[in-house]
């Protein structure tokens, strides 16, 4: 075999690799942050893997006949540039993942708010326990906050400021920021919405805000992430994203009543487990 057509074969494996590497269209800004950082990661990693294996092969093979190998000698030039490489490699992958982690639609954290001081006093977390620590304000008004309460083994989706309850489909609008307060009333549950990117712990005892905008409608899997006792496979729900108008009458839908055997759910699933919440253990 030639060098030219080895030369093919490998541009040909290289373009299949990245090809099927290629990250699936985003349904959400959270998704897509990560797919992208995946992407890059992959784009540097796959070069490199290919070159130390041919380089791995190459040197098996010529030197498969060497009965009597001597010890390589010092090259600076060649350690230099592989320092050097090696260096800026690591300064891409720290700068993109950085830029990622940082995005508040990936790491949410009260702190982020600290360069707009004035929102964060004027816009307070809409959720029932006030008394809870941990939910982060949106820093706008036209945001919508919807709180997730976890428990042993279903979920309720309160809006308060809409005055709406829902124990089986958790509705949000698309093309528009959503922060999700979660808790819990008994034990340690988890969030889980994997085609939006979405995952976070739902603790007893105090709030973890995330925030998302869904830019695809539709009807996604929510589930739980955290073994949380013989019940935890039940701990399913819909997420639904819709447009702002089937949103808005949704929540009509819901206030009117025709949800109200939903919320009724919610609320009975809520007393018969007043007691295990209460129980410190």
């Amino acid at each position: 075999m030639t060098k030219t057509r080895l030369g093919r074969y490998a541009l040909l494996v290289v373009g299949a690799v990245l090809a099927a590497t290629e990250p699936v269209l985003a349904q959400s800004v959270n998704a897509d942050l990560i797919y992208g950082l995946n992407a890059k990661l992959l784009y540097v990693a796959i070069p490199i893997t290919l070159l130390v294996q041919v380089i791995l092969v190459y040197a098996v093979w010529k030197f498969r006949n060497n009965d009597d190998p001597q010890p390589t000698r010092e090259n600076r030039r060649l350690e230099i540039t592989w320092t050097i490489a090696t260096a800026i490699i690591l300064l891409f992958v720290g700068v993109a993942s950085y830029t990622v982690i940082g995005n508040p639609a990936i790491a949410l954290t009260a702190d982020g708010n600290q360069a707009q001081p004035q929102a964060q006093q004027q816009l307070q977390p809409s959720v029932t326990h006030p008394n809870r620590s941990g939910a982060t304000a949106p820093d706008s008004k036209q945001a919508v906050e919807i709180e997730i309460d976890a428990f042993q083994w279903g979920w309720e989706f309160i809006y308060p400021d809409a005055g709406v309850n829902s124990s089986t489909e958790l509705a949000i609008p698309a093309n528009k920021s959503v922060y999700l307060h979660i808790t819990s009333r008994d034990v340690i549950h988890a969030v889980h919405v994997p085609a939006l990117g979405l995952k976070q712990d739902a603790i007893p005892g105090q709030y973890n805000t995330i925030m998302t905008n869904a830019t695809e409608p539709g009807t996604y899997q929510l589930y739980c992430a955290e073994f949380c006792g013989s019940g935890h496979s039940k701990m399913l729900a819909n997420m639904t994203v819709m447009p702002q108008g089937e949103y808005q009458s949704w929540l009509d839908e819901q206030k009117s009543g025709s949800g109200s055997n939903e919320s009724a759910g919610g609320s009975a699933n809520s007393s018969s487990l007043a007691p295990v919440a209460a129980n410190p253990a």
